[in-house]
């Protein structure tokens, strides 16, 4: 690799990992970067500033991070001029220390400071690769504990609204779909999550900023909004405590509830805010040229039948919610300080599957919680049963440092009974899941085509054709269809169910109809069909 290059013709790898927060936070960052004149790379090898976004989540993603870490101090021996930076979720709850231990990271930005991010980088590179080995000199960008602000932001910018605003709207970076980002950060304090140390309190957007940055990605091209969120059933905007700042109307911190809330309803959202059903209404309503517009994550405590009607009433909302339940176990649930129980959570079920008979439900578990016992897992197999969810998000638990589950219970299910339940699980899941998809065969659905898949071509052989005529084999006359390359596709129907089908590469980023033929418990097959789909 060449000598530095200038600041603003710099190239820069990213690598994300973690949840749908974290891809969206790296698109705007990359949106902000290229904005700056800064190029990005595949290769790491031929990069001038390294990225990774990352998230603490979970222990495997952390230690994915340390071993890419370790693969990049090994190439700036010979490359020192080479920027290394940990930004997200892991910077923040690591914060010095991390650095402190892998002197080759060059910056920390966490993800409430993304904002910040240029101007690290623009230290970094300033900054000697000598002098950039002092702790003292790294550049850093955390909230720290700072970060848990009272009141209603009491006035104060909200510089990472900024970050969302300036998104750059190029039809050439989606494939038909993006995330809007309604909320950040948490305030449900789970006893087994990081985030609401890591991320911060609930911020509510300002909807018009919602509608505005919707309707801009239809007119670059896109077919799908997904709107995310820790908690995106809990959204609600106070319009008479908003404040602006520089023309900007500025986001809301929002309240810290401790205990379970009321289901909202029309007559409990005051007529001067808006609620998370208010909020899809209005997209819905305002931006008639969306196609399909859904969500993640919903809370199961706050789910309002408000939400419910707002979906069955509006038909391009997709029929689909996540609901991590964690655990069937009501002991379970209240070590986890999750604030409902099973026989709540099943209320929600059967509320969702009366307002929309043709929704699908998919969720989360955790196994080898602290105290689990086989009593609760087997109860967990009941709830998969009973719940048929049409995917569920199986993980085993480890020890989070900075939740309160670290410091309040002993981590005492051994290793290979986690182990176990989690195959367990898995293979119960794997069950329902097959029960789900292959209710779907014969159906015709709506498919966002997202890519093409894994098995990317499949050659069909050339066929001949003899015709008998009685004459000499001379005479005989053979045709012969040269072998032709047909693209398997992949994408989600409205209800996020993956089907894969025969099709033209140009089809991705657009809705088509699929006639369903087969199914698997990952996957739906079918063809494309002759006739159109009823909305």
């Amino acid at each position: 690799m060449s000598g530095p290059m200038p600041s603003n013709s710099r190239n820069i790898f990213l690598e994300t990992f973690g949840c749908q927060m974290n891809v969206l936070d790296s698109e705007l960052v990359a949106s902000q970067l290229s904005a700056l004149g800064m190029h990005f790379v595949d290769d790491w090898k031929q990069a001038d500033v390294v990225l990774y976004n990352t998230c603490s989540v979970r222990e495997h993603a952390e230690q994915k991070v340390y071993s890419r870490v370790g693969r990049v101090g090994k190439h700036k021996a010979h490359n020192p001029h080479v920027v290394l930076g940990v930004i997200g979720c892991m910077a923040e709850r690591e914060g010095r220390d991390v650095a402190r231990r892998y002197p080759q990271i060059d910056l920390l930005c966490g993800p409430g400071e993304l904002d910040k991010l240029p101007m690290l980088i623009d230290n970094a590179l300033k900054t000697s690769p000598h002098r950039r080995a002092s702790l003292s000199t790294k550049q850093v960008a955390l909230q720290g504990n700072t970060h848990r602000r009272t009141g209603t932001l009491a006035a104060t910018e909200d510089h990472l609204e900024m970050l969302d605003l300036s998104r750059s709207f190029s039809p050439d970076e989606h494939h038909g779909s993006a995330y809007v980002r309604i909320t950040r950060g948490c305030n449900k304090f789970c006893t087994f999550c990081v985030v609401p140390n890591t991320r911060g309190p609930e911020v509510h957007r300002p909807p018009d900023h919602i509608v505005d940055e919707c309707k801009r990605l239809v007119d670059a091209g896109v077919v799908e909004v997904t709107l995310i969120g820790q908690t995106v059933n809990h959204y609600h905007y106070h319009h008479g405590a908003a404040v602006t700042v520089g023309g900007v109307q500025q986001p809301q911190v929002g309240q810290v509830i401790r205990a379970p809330q009321p289901l909202a309803d029309s007559h409990t959202t005051p007529q001067d805010a808006t609620s998370f059903a208010q909020l899809l209404a209005r997209i819905h309503d305002d931006v008639p040229d969306l196609p399909r517009l859904r969500f993640v994550t919903s809370y199961p405590r706050d789910f309002g039948d408000d939400i419910l009607a707002v979906m069955r009433d509006r038909p391009r909302i997709c029929r689909y919610l996540h609901l991590p339940v964690q655990s069937g176990s009501n002991r379970i649930l209240k070590l986890m300080n999750r604030g409902y129980t099973v026989e709540k959570y099943f209320d929600l079920l059967g509320r969702v599957r009366e307002a929309l008979p043709d929704a699908q439900i998919a969720s989360d578990l955790i196994c080898g919680f602290p105290a689990e016992t086989d009593d609760d897992h087997a109860a967990t197999i009941d709830l998969l049963h009973r719940a048929l969810f049409k995917n569920c998000f199986i993980f085993k638990y480890s020890p989070r440092p900075g939740t309160a589950a670290y410091t309040r219970f002993e981590d005492d299910v051994p290793e290979e009974t986690k182990r176990q339940r989690n195959n367990e699980l898995l293979t119960v899941q794997s069950e329902m899941s097959d029960r789900v998809h292959r209710a779907m065969v014969g159906r015709q659905v709506r498919v966002l085509v997202e890519s093409i898949s894994h098995r990317e071509h499949k050659h069909r052989s050339a066929a001949a054709t003899g015709f008998a005529t009685g004459v000499p084999e001379a005479n005989v006359e053979l045709r012969w269809e040269p072998a032709r390359t047909v693209t398997q596709l992949t994408g989600r129907t409205d209800g996020d169910l993956i089907v894969m089908f025969d099709g033209d590469e140009s089809l991705v980023g657009s809705i088509v109809n699929v006639k369903v033929e087969s199914a698997k418990p990952l996957s739906l097959f079918g063809q494309i069909a002759q006739t159109p789909t009823p909305v």
